[in-house]
């Protein structure tokens, strides 16, 4: 059953490479579609070339056919409703859609190798039973039909949106859903996080040809739609365009169009070209002219930093609701403050390497994804607005403070449909997963910290990194081991509470008595400030590190004895009178994300 692949498929998945102990799956999508821009109905037809590079044989397949949820009584719905606490993301009732306002995706004449199929449709996830099954090694042929309605805006996706921008077409295609070692990835959507097969798309979009389009891909007929996308003048405007984009080597394809655009472009790092699509408004648009700068620079700090961003453009839209990163392209509300948009923009950029080179399964690990943007782009908007924040990172650790004593938390390994609160799943991904780098940092060094960005980068682009994958990049490049810090930060809820209990000394030396309080181990740094006017800091490693970082301080370092997770105290023996200390503090970097910071400092006060 062996079907002949696509030239641009082969190309594309040859430069593949797969990290160690699993393997990916591959497709190649083309799909043919026409919008209605009045009735905000649509049609196509798709073919897939689906390469089964697992060792199983596969007797189905699954389709995300995501705008189901956008209908009155779905699950999405009834989520929405009845969390513990508001979904802040969705400010519109889906209950209240009125029947032209709902969004649906209806899928027919189904057949693979030429063979009509059965299949079994559940709100957003399509069951397939396959004529034939895929042995390993196989590729097959997979032809459908699908018509969809385009939702009233209610989140990332949908028509009208609060700004007034006609189409934000995202998940809006039947999507195959993605197959690994751990078997299928079918979630239904409630509105949170994606998972998506690696390979090639060829798109074509036939609508009206007043419309503007920003999508994901290299468009391929410039001079038909007119130059750099623009429309030339002196056209009719009855009819349609079409619109013919390629999108190699991408988990998803995602477009907006709309009348009104604005397009412009600006030369960023390496030549990739900048595209800039917004509504033309005078309250806005200086602000939308000084970003294109700032996103070059902001690419040029992301290269830098991580690795040089692998396509030759990027695209950052007006449409949507917030900010939602796709390939090549970004869809952000665009009526905010300068400041606001660079800050909105820093952060969707960040996903094109954290997310959509280094795609990891959202639904199951959403921390890696936004967290790890989080903690970038936090840095590069400080840099790159010269902000210079003292703590660029402090917003991050008072709300996981906030949340690890809420009584609300959840460990980070929870899908991320099953949150209780929106408010946990917020802090969890965005705030904690930010404070998993940064206190990495503390644990293995910045520069090694440094060091394991890239090299995670360099080793698993292009594919769907676990953590255990950047833990085992992190220990290799520190010769730290990290296994105890990765299940106890995201596989559980323990918290770090480290406390001096006592003091006491002689004229030759002082006795500091440490206690842990919370149960999650880390190393220590204790700042002794001397009244000479000299500091030293006193390091205290964990035998579960097997290693200790080097001194990141221009002072003083002194290293002492291991202190195992199983003593609740320890006796730090200091060779200095405590008459001649000033005071004393655990963790001066603050990158620990201690619970309780009263109990960490002590003051002589003789």
């Amino acid at each position: 059953m062996r079907t002949k692949v696509n030239l641009i498929l082969l190309l594309s998945l040859s430069t593949f490479s797969y990290a160690q102990n699993y393997w990916q799956q591959a497709v190649y999508y083309k799909m043919n579609v026409d919008i209605d821009v009045n009735t905000f109905l649509y049609s196509g037809k798709q073919e897939l070339l689906y390469t089964n590079n697992s060792p199983d044989s596969l007797k189905k397949v699954f389709f995300h056919l995501y705008f189901n949820a956008f209908q009155p009584g779905s699950e999405m719905a009834v989520r929405v409703k009845t969390g513990k606490d508001k979904n802040t993301r969705f400010n519109f009732e889906i209950d209240s859609l009125k029947p032209k306002e709902v969004g649906y995706l209806k899928v027919s004449n189904l057949k693979q190798e030429g063979k009509l199929l059965k299949y079994e449709l559940s709100e957003t996830i399509l069951e397939v039973l396959l004529s034939q099954p895929i042995s390993p090694g196989e590729t097959t042929r997979l032809t459908l039909d699908f018509k969809g309605q385009i939702p009233k805006m209610v989140r990332r996706s949908g028509r009208d949106s609060s700004e007034g921008v006609a189409l934000s077409m995202a998940q809006w295609y039947p999507k195959i859903a993605e197959y690994d070692y751990e078997g299928w990835n079918a979630e239904p959507y409630l509105g949170r996080e994606f998972h998506g097969v690696w390979g090639d798309f060829d798109v074509t979009l036939t609508l009206d040809k007043r419309y503007s389009v920003a999508a994901s891909g290299y468009l391929q007929n410039p001079n038909l739609v007119g130059h750099g996308y623009s429309k030339k003048k002196g056209k009719a405007k009855k009819g349609k365009l079409k619109w013919h984009f390629l999108a190699p080597k991408v988990h998803d394809f995602t477009w907006s169009a709309d009348p009104g655009y604005v397009h412009d472009t600006y030369k960023g790092p390496n030549d990739v070209l900048l595209h800039f699509f917004y509504k033309d408004n005078p309250k806005y648009n200086e602000s939308w002219k000084k970003l294109q700068p700032k996103t070059a620079e902001l690419m040029r700090f992301f290269n830098q930093t991580i690795g040089e961003y692998p396509y030759r453009q990027y695209t950052v839209a007006q449409g949507g609701d917030g900010g939602m990163e796709y390939a090549m392209l970004t869809l952000i509300t665009g009526n905010r403050s300068f400041e606001s948009l660079v800050g909105v923009t820093a952060h969707e950029l960040a996903h094109s390497w954290f997310q959509n080179v280094l795609a990891t399964n959202e639904m199951k690990h959403e921390w890696m994804d936004e967290g790890f943007t989080t903690y970038i782009s936090t840095l590069a908007k400080d840099k790159i607005l010269k902000e210079n924040n003292l703590f660029p990172l402090e917003r991050a650790y008072d709300s996981y403070l906030y949340l690890a004593g809420s009584g609300k938390e959840q460990p980070q390994q929870t899908n991320a449909n099953r949150y209780d609160y929106n408010i946990t799943y917020e802090i969890s991904a965005y705030s904690k997963g930010a404070i998993f780098l940064s206190q990495l940092g503390y644990i293995i060094g910045e520069d090694k910290l440094a060091k394991t960005l890239k090299e995670y980068f360099r080793v698993h682009r292009f594919q769907h990194p676990v953590p255990n994958d950047f833990r085992r990049i992190a220990e290799r490049v520190s010769g730290i081991q990290l296994k105890w810090y990765l299940t106890d930060w995201t596989q559980t809820t323990n918290t770090i509470d480290y406390g001096i209990k006592s003091v006491d000394g002689d004229e030759a030396k002082t006795v500091i008595t440490i206690e842990r309080i919370g149960s999650m181990p880390m190393p220590l740094e204790v700042l002794v400030n001397l009244n000479n006017g000299s500091s030293e800091v006193h390091y205290i490693p964990i035998p579960l590190m097997r290693g200790e970082k080097e001194n990141p301080y221009s002072m003083k370092w002194i290293v002492h004895k291991d202190w195992p997770w199983a003593w609740p105290e320890y006796k730090l023996i200091i060779n200095h009178p405590k008459s001649k200390i000033v005071d004393l503090f655990i963790d001066p970097s603050y990158y620990m994300a201690d619970i309780n910071r009263d109990n960490n400092k002590y003051s002589n006060q003789l």
